[in-house]
């Protein structure tokens, strides 16, 4: 008989599987995303949106396509592996394969774009996305614009969006950002919550599980996991993302300050260096990282994080060595 605990993530493994099918506040000013260009208000008619079932996926040939994107965005690393430097997928962030809502759905995001993005300083197409997450979530490198697999996510993303309004920022998109919690951050409180709720799944050094030799539970810190250059590691957006949607199955049972504490312990810990490292610690911080919620380059425990990463690139890196 097969361990309790390998049956139960055998069980969490089948599940991922499973969930592939998964009035308007007046504003004076129009929202503007990620300090970039405006977005329309959401009008009372189109502020919320359904994406189709993943069952309609039509059987001819843009519909492979968007079936293979599913596949890439399910199994990042089978499908898109010459790109992917960790053990990461894309749906470890965007879950329920990318449908749900405040937990940066895509559908959401696809209405949204050509946009300035203050993070890289210039408008971004649609392909700019998803080659940033290989890049810093994977931990990997950014895919041509044409090539098979940035096609195949921007069609997945395109189907997943049919009859949405463009311009509009949808209800559920991004992560529900928090306010300011009534307590500084703290690394001891975060260590008890995370003991408490985060450990049995993502493990007690953070390092994820695996099942049938497939990540089930992603690595939350270390050289599997995201590097210094992701949107996570920015406390306040690992926040956000935490309160909508952890734990698995539970989101919105921790408390605002249960979500910043944790948030700050898992982002206390050394992860991949930032591919935008030039050498500088401080100039990179400087440059990329200017902001209370950000730790690197902060000192935490005795250590200043980023200064021991390791190089960006994880197995791609090994690889051409």
């Amino acid at each position: 008989m097969k361990p309790i605990s390998m049956r139960l993530l055998e069980t969490a493994f089948a599940l991922s599987m499973l969930s592939l099918p998964c009035t308007a506040t007046a504003q004076s000013q129009p929202p503007v995303p990620e300090g970039g260009t405006p977005i329309a208000p959401a009008k009372p008619g189109n502020k919320t949106f359904t994406p189709p079932p993943a069952t309609s996926i039509p059987d001819e040939e843009f519909g492979q396509i968007v079936k293979k994107g599913q596949d890439i965005f399910m199994q990042t690393g089978q499908y898109a592996k010459d790109y992917v430097g960790n053990s990461l997928n894309c749906v470890n962030c965007h879950l329920d394969a990318g449908r749900r809502p405040d937990a940066s759905p895509l559908w959401a995001a696809y209405v949204l774009y050509p946009a300035f993005r203050s993070k890289n300083g210039h408008v971004n197409t649609l392909a700019e996305r998803p080659q940033g997450c290989f890049q810093y979530s994977m931990n990997g490198a950014a895919p041509p614009a044409d090539s098979e697999t940035i096609v195949a996510l921007e069609s997945y993303m395109y189907w997943m969006a049919q009859q949405a309004p463009t311009g509009v920022k949808l209800e559920g998109q991004g992560y529900p950002r928090l306010a300011k919690p009534a307590q500084k951050p703290d690394y001891v409180r975060g260590k008890a919550v995370f003991t408490q709720n985060c450990a049995l799944c993502h493990g007690a050094e953070g390092q994820g599980q695996s099942a049938q030799g497939k990540m089930v539970f992603p690595p939350l810190w270390g050289d599997e996991s995201f590097n210094w250059g992701a949107g996570m590691h920015s406390v306040s957006t690992a926040a956000a993302f935490i309160k909508a949607n952890m734990p698995l199955g539970k989101g919105g049972s921790l408390t605002d300050q249960q979500s910043w504490d944790v948030a700050l312990y898992m982002n206390s810990h050394e992860r991949p260096q930032d591919p935008r490292h030039k050498g500088s610690l401080e100039e990179t911080r400087k440059k990329y990282h200017d902001d209370p919620s950000d730790l690197y380059g902060q000192t935490v425990n005795g250590k200043v994080l980023g200064e021991n990463s390791t190089p960006s690139g994880g197995s791609l890196r090994a690889a051409d060595s």
